[in-house]
């Protein structure tokens, strides 16, 4: 040891072990909840066990989704409003999941920050139990890390990893014809993509988050602009297991526009009639003080519907029930047909 110089800590360097081990303690509660069959260990390992055999599959085939809530989270920082922000995580990991025919198993969260705040990081962790519980799918692992230096004091990043099953043969999508049904389900807001115009906007606008929102006055815009993205796994699910489900697209970063045609086979498009739905006051708001054009509307935002399922046109109404039962509202939005992309008609109002 140099003389005369005096000896550090982890601590003093800006990492806070105790900090973090309290916290694992916190939120061990909070992931409890979220066991389903399966589970076969609870946090603080070196790594999660899962029993595919226990969770009812016999010849399954995983599938695994990553994603994070990009800059919804500067919204989040900005107002301390971070309840939320934890299932945004979620849904944007098995939104995807269950678009591929798999039901969510279980979710792992990697949260970093320079600085670790126990309680705000236990509120984001609740979050992200609530869009596990919400999702069937449990939390069974992450990773909490204290980077001083990396990020700006009170500023934070969020990843999360979701891996579900299906039985072998039963992926989707499947089955894509023309002529199916293109059925839509309404989405809660801006959902986690698109904040960086979002954000853009607002501050041309010269609004602060603590401002009444001018599509909802009854809000803060901070409020109404961190609406967490709806799950729709167990309604998709439930549609999935009534049959004549050929395919699903959720609807993030590209709108309908870019997400519609990832579903569907070479030579076939979707035709979508923009009147089938009426376009929320949010996204209205922001086409008009954004001055965006309604293409670009349709392109960047979800404009209204969060997930579309290509179903058989035999099954659509029989479907459509099942989704309405389940809580969606669901709009018929078009169909398959021959071509490439999307093809819209009709005015969006």
């Amino acid at each position: 040891m140099s003389a005369g110089k005096e000896a550090l800590t982890y601590a003093q360097a800006g990492v806070d072990i105790d900090a973090g081990n309290a916290l694992v303690e916190r939120i061990k509660p909070a992931a409890k909840a979220t066991n389903r069959p399966g589970v076969m260990a609870g946090l603080g390992g070196f790594g999660a066990l899962f029993d595919l055999k226990a969770a009812g599959y016999s010849d399954p085939v995983l599938v695994a989704a990553t994603d994070g809530v990009g800059t919804k989270l500067r919204i989040a920082i900005d107002t301390g409003m971070v309840d939320t922000i934890g299932i945004d995580l979620v849904a944007m990991c098995v939104n995807d999941l269950v678009c591929q025919g798999a039901e969510p198993l279980f979710f792992l969260d990697y949260f970093a920050s320079g600085k670790l705040d126990t309680d705000a990081a236990a509120t984001i962790i609740e979050g992200i139990a609530a869009g596990c519980k919400g999702s069937g799918a449990a939390l069974i692992g992450g990773e909490t890390a204290e980077m001083p230096g990396m990020y700006a004091a009170g500023d934070f990043d969020l990843a999360g990893f979701a891996v579900g099953a299906m039985e072998r043969g039963q992926s989707l999508p499947a089955g894509v014809a023309e002529g199916d049904v293109l059925l839509g389900l309404a989405s809660d807001g801006v959902h986690s993509n698109g904040y960086s115009l979002v954000r853009a906007i607002v501050e041309r606008a010269g609004l602060g988050w603590d401002d009444p929102a001018p599509f909802a006055p009854d809000l803060s815009l901070g409020e109404a602009l961190l609406a967490p993205t709806r799950l729709y796994v167990q309604p998709a699910l439930a549609a999935i297991h009534s049959g004549g489900v050929h395919g699903l697209a959720h609807i993030t970063g590209g709108g309908l526009t870019e997400n519609l045609p990832r579903v569907l086979p070479d030579g076939l498009g979707a035709e979508v009639d923009l009147s089938s739905w009426t376009l929320p006051d949010i996204f209205a708001w922001l086409a008009a003080e954004g001055r965006i054009e309604i293409s670009e509307i349709l392109k960047t935002f979800n404009a209204g519907i969060g997930m579309v399922l290509v179903v058989d046109k035999d099954q659509a109404e029989t479907l459509q029930a099942v989704l309405t039962g389940a809580g969606e509202a669901v709009s018929r939005l078009g169909h398959v047909v021959a071509g490439t992309g999307v093809r819209y008609t009709g005015t969006l109002a």
